[in-house]
């Protein structure tokens, strides 16, 4: 029985049609990374600084995944794109060009041939920094199959190890489909994988009928229009494999075909949030009084003391003397920065961090309380985890982690960075900012920020 290799790219279709947070997409891949999918597929790198740290936490922290990344049009740019998942543990470098005659001459204004040899620099470029690269031609099926056929040679002589062909338009039928991928397969010995439309919803016919003619792969989604989706798909194959010949390791009674049920269901023992509604309906603006404070405050998990409120709304207004609103996230950074403002119980005294893609990380972290000099060191996924591990051997208590989110505030190789910590403490959420060019060094920072704010309110210091 031949085994399908499943990639699913939910994280990159959730960031093109709206946006993730980056805890949300930690929590997609962490829960990704146990249901038996082979590969994960990223969004390509818009924010070089913020993408950098996202991609680089995801990397280390799954095991069981391969971690996949486009490179981009422009070869000299594949290195840095390369260092966002070098550290994974089996990463893999996604060539991707459209390669129909449409694409390729009205939006990129390249024939077949320039084409070929852009195609042919990124790849070279790929191959000799990943020994994973896939060639993925984006709108295949309405390319001529004789470009194609060229474009994919090119493509595997210059050190491609898999390719990859997307129904971008979602204009075939499954005998189309099924054509195509046997034409492919005698040609090119690669490892081919699809892409499918569910335009026509003949997504699930489409993918069957290309692993029935030699596909060895697919690429799925846990949710989305137009979408595989991998809850269907693998239902389809467990059930009917004796006839298919052909299984995958999905885990099919665990998949979720809802992405928020797949983010609820990896957050372990999360106490419930009080809330009144979502962070999407947060937005104040001059006409705002403390009321609509409070309100936005609870919509985000914070309970505000009549204090703390009367700080916050007088943080906003001096923000909006110099714009008309104010959203969610620009919210959390005001209380973050003016709610529960508490003395320093603890100071951070010194911090000492090791990272490396052979071991785990370390932190050696000492901390003041007083004239007491309190040390911990820990072991962690990275080097943020491993200090914050380390302060909790400091102190001796574990709080939960609500979010952690980092973010640069300024240009240039020595741009400051800003991070948000969200600690919970008896279902109440406290939160600590940090900022510094050293972003390790920001985010313990925060987390003490933080926990110096549960100490002094709950009578602990």
């Amino acid at each position: 029985m031949r085994k399908i290799k499943v990639t699913d790219y939910s994280i990159r279709s959730l960031t093109e049609n709206g946006s993730l947070l980056f805890r949300e997409k930690a929590m997609i891949a962490a829960a990704l990374d146990g249901l038996g999918i082979q590969a994960i597929e990223l969004p390509p790198v818009t924010s070089p600084k913020e993408d950098a740290i996202v991609y680089k936490t995801i990397s280390s922290s799954v095991q069981n995944c391969e971690i996949c990344l486009p490179v981009g049009f422009d070869e000299t740019g594949v290195e840095e794109i390369y260092a966002c998942i070098k550290d994974a543990k089996s990463p893999c470098l996604v060539v991707e060009v459209p390669v129909s005659t449409v694409t390729m001459e009205y939006t990129y204004h390249i024939k077949a041939d320039k084409m070929i040899a852009k195609v042919q620099a990124l790849c070279k470029a790929a191959s000799a920094l990943c020994k994973n690269v896939q060639f993925s031609a984006l709108d295949a099926t309405r390319a001529d199959i004789d470009d194609l056929i060229r474009i994919i040679s090119a493509a595997a002589e210059a050190g491609a190890t898999s390719v990859c062909i997307c129904d971008d338009a979602g204009v075939l039928l499954p005998r189309d489909v099924e054509a195509t991928v046997k034409t492919i397969k005698e040609k090119c010995p690669l490892p081919l994988y699809v892409k499918v439309s569910d335009a026509l919803h003949l997504a699930n016919a489409n993918a069957l009928f290309a692993l029935m003619a030699g596909a060895d792969g697919v690429k799925c989604a846990i949710s989305g229009e137009n979408n595989l989706k991998i809850s269907e798909i693998a239902k389809i194959i467990d059930a009917e494999k004796e006839k298919l010949d052909l299984c995958s390791d999905l885990k099919v009674n665990e998949l979720k075909s809802d992405i928020a049920e797949l983010k609820k269901s990896s957050v372990r023992d999360k106490l419930p949030e009080k809330t009144t509604g979502g962070a999407a309906d947060v937005c104040l603006d001059g006409e705002s009084n403390i009321s609509d404070v409070q309100s936005a405050a609870v919509k985000l998990g914070y309970e505000l003391s009549p204090e703390d409120a009367g700080k916050v709304y007088k943080a906003l207004g001096v923000v909006l003397q110099k714009k008309t609103s104010v959203g969610a996230k620009e919210f959390e950074a005001i209380i973050a920065s003016n709610a529960a403002s508490a003395p320093s119980t603890y100071h951070l005294d010194s911090f000492n961090i090791t990272s490396s893609n052979l071991l785990s990380s370390m932190a050696n972290i000492v901390l003041l309380k007083g004239e007491e000099k309190l040390i911990g060191v820990a072991l962690g996924d990275g080097p943020i985890d491993a200090a914050f591990f380390a302060v909790e051997q400091c102190i001796g208590h574990h709080y939960e982690l609500d979010s952690f989110e980092i973010q640069a505030v300024t240009e240039g190789k020595e741009a400051l960075g800003s991070t948000i910590v969200k600690l919970r403490s008896e279902g109440k959420l406290y939160s600590g900012v940090g900022l510094s060019t050293d972003i390790v060094g920001a985010s313990i920072r925060a987390y003490i920020n933080a926990l110096n704010k549960i100490v002094y309110e709950e009578g602990l210091a």
